[in-house]
């Protein structure tokens, strides 16, 4: 156990924040922090920290305990380059390296048979140790991988960080805390701004951290991937559950079931027994029997009443009429942007076959083209190279994640009212009540909804329009987890065709059938859902676009693979070659170390001289390998090879 909260109770003014929180935190233990907006975990992180002192309990943390906190919003040392600000998380072990060097050029002018230099040997033996003993020697190598998988590659390493974007500067601070590697590693919402590949890299890295984790996130596959611990942060109380996030949800779920059903039953008993005594204690032959339970009901502790979670809201989407089993032939379409000398094209080769029943997600970097292409499908864009057929009987229907034709003056209830005028008022209210817009709520303006609430009045709109292909850009977006998991349900239960696009990966392994990835600038079509995508996308051939009708670029495109598979090949085959001579140099490096160490090679001055050069040759060896094996994996990744 490296940290301990005992009967910990914070508050902020008069308002109770968490009450007798107890919970402990163990060496490599992977905790998952979840709860509502507003309910207390990033205070809970701050208390950990030392940031916040509880008003009463107790928090201990273990001797020489390191925490690192990575809070939403860190800051950066203003003025650094990217290369420095990692260094600087290694300014202790630079220190050390210093003193190595001061202490070799010192050996080399004293003479060997002097008290002093047995000394030096000495201190430098112990000085070697320290930096040996936190991989001083690969500090290069571990800065250079750690950015490379946050996303940063060599050409930004001399960036000053004030010109990097909010996002990038989130990775950076990732990427810092995790090269100093902390004992008890806090995250608060480290997955914003992170794209799929820098997720997997990121889940991977912290998977086999040595240490502690404590992380706060929505991100719920994020979650099932990495943490063997869940803390829910809800209604000021702090509850453990063993096991990932969708362990989780069933552990709760089969908890409240079982309190409601402790409270029930005893409610009934202390009901039962009160009616007793009130009917028998003024009576001579049963009041001592009454007195007795009277008894027993005052040293009965009553159970608090189970807490209600946040009710989902009932949504469906449902259709009067089928479509044909053929919904939808792309054949060759190109998604571009911009018009006449600022056109471009983003991605071509679009091929599908869609057909009745099918969920399709697609997925890709920022840019790529996602949400231009379902544009394009709807008719909204025209369409400038390629076919589009759509089948018989299809009823479209769409969700903009900007909600763009809202109009900003109307309330809830009028927006609905206006797609609809021949519904009834109950009627629209009911749609609205179903996504939990309810009483007072239903007369907001749409300019004052939040996010959450506007994208709510985007669905029950959708409802009600009753389509049998639904086209929906990123459908969770400011979602709460309750809306978010009721409308995966209602996607999967849903009998017609879907086309999504979204980041949620939660989400892309619960409802698509098949990923249309987008990246690169082609459209690549995989069978199965997220988890079958990440798995199978180099092992097995995808499903290819439909082939193009010019045979030479069909040739060029093979001879580009040929050439492709050659170069990756060499590259595999270096990186075996670099792997080996690394594994070599780190040896010969232990040995002269070892060497120089020696007691008896103490009193040889000029075989302690030729060691330290050949020590350092060695160093710059393995840093230059180092370097070149960084460049071929992060051009291997790239590739796809």
């Amino acid at each position: 156990m490296i940290v301990s909260l005992q009967s910990v109770t914070k508050f902020f003014g008069a308002d109770l924040i968490i009450e007798n929180c107890t919970q402990n935190i163990e060496p490599d233990q992977r905790i998952g922090v979840i709860g509502p907006n507003g309910a207390g975990k990033s205070t809970l992180l701050r208390l950990i920290t030392g940031e916040l002192s509880p008003d009463e309990g107790e928090i201990s943390i273990q001797r020489d305990i390191r925490i690192g906190y990575l809070k939403q919003n860190s800051g950066l040392s203003r003025g650094n380059t990217v290369y420095e600000e990692m260094r600087s998380a290694f300014a202790d072990l630079i220190e050390v390296g210093e003193r190595l060097q001061t202490l070799e050029q010192e050996m080399g002018k004293i003479p060997h048979d002097s008290p002093r230099y047995e000394e030096i040997v000495q201190v430098y033996a112990r000085e070697q140790a320290r930096f040996e003993a936190r991989d001083g020697y690969q500090m290069d190598v571990a800065i250079k991988t750690v950015l490379g998988g946050m996303g940063f590659g060599a050409q930004v390493y001399e960036s000053v960080i004030d010109h990097l974007s909010g996002g990038e500067k989130t990775r950076l601070a990732i990427a810092k805390l995790l090269l100093e590697k902390p004992d008890l590693l806090i995250l608060d919402e480290p997955t914003n701004h992170l794209d799929f590949k820098t997720l997997a890299w990121l889940e991977e890295y912290l998977s086999s951290y040595k240490g502690a984790v404590l992380i706060v996130s929505h991100d719920r596959y994020f979650l099932d991937k990495l943490v063997d611990t869940i803390w829910e942060v809800s209604d000021r109380e702090v509850l453990d559950y063993k096991g990932n996030y969708t362990s989780y949800l069933r552990q709760r779920d089969e908890r409240v079931k079982r309190m409601q059903k402790e409270y029930e039953i005893q409610s009934q008993v202390m009901v039962s027994m009160q009616d007793y005594v009130a009917r028998n204690m003024a009576r001579a032959s049963t009041s001592n029997m009454a007195k007795s339970r009277q008894k027993a009901l005052d040293r009965m502790e009553p159970l608090k009443k189970p807490k209600t979670y946040v009710k989902p809201p009932k949504i469906t989407f449902s259709f009067a009429k089928n479509t044909a089993n053929d919904v939808l032939i792309v054949k060759d379409l190109a998604v571009t942007v911009g018009r006449g000398s600022g056109r471009r094209t983003l991605v071509e080769g679009v091929a599908l076959d869609v057909k009745k029943g099918e969920k399709i997600a697609v997925i890709g970097p920022n840019g790529c083209g996602k949400t231009t292409l379902l544009k394009i499908l709807l008719g909204t864009r025209p369409c400038e190279q390629g076919r589009i057929e759509w089948g018989k009987n299809v009823h479209l229907g769409y969700y903009d994640q900007e909600n763009a034709d809202m109009k900003p003056e109307n309330t809830a209830l009028e927006e609905v009212w206006r797609r609809y005028p021949r519904l009834a008022e109950q009627e629209v209210r009911n749609a609205l009540g179903c996504v939990l817009l309810t009483g007072e709520n239903v007369y907001k303006r749409v300019g004052e909804l939040s996010g959450g609430e506007r994208a709510k009045v985007a669905f029950a709109i959708l409802r009600l329009r009753g389509s049998n292909v639904l086209l929906l850009d990123e459908p969770t977006n400011h979602l709460d987890l309750p809306t978010k998991e009721a409308i995966e349900d209602a996607l999967r239960e849903f009998e017609g065709v879907v086309l999504l696009i979204s980041h949620d990966r939660y989400l892309l392994n619960r409802v698509p059938d098949k990923i249309l990835d987008l990246s690169g600038g082609r459209a690549t079509l995989y069978p199965g859902n997220f988890d079958f995508y990440q798995e199978r996308r180099q092992e097995i051939p995808p499903e290819r676009p439909a082939a193009k009708e010019n045979d030479s670029q069909n040739k060029q495109s093979f001879y580009k693979t040929k050439e492709q598979r050659r170069a990756a090949a060499m590259r595999k085959a270096r990186l075996g070659e670099l792997e080996r001579a690394i594994e070599q140099a780190e040896e010969n490096c232990a040995a002269l170390e070892a060497a120089i160490a020696d007691p008896e090679n103490a009193i040889d001055y000029e075989k302690i001289t030729q060691l330290c050069g050949d020590l350092e040759a060695e160093k710059q060896l393995l840093s230059d390998m180092g370097d070149e094996w960084l460049r071929l994996l992060e051009e291997s990744e790239e590739s796809g090879h």
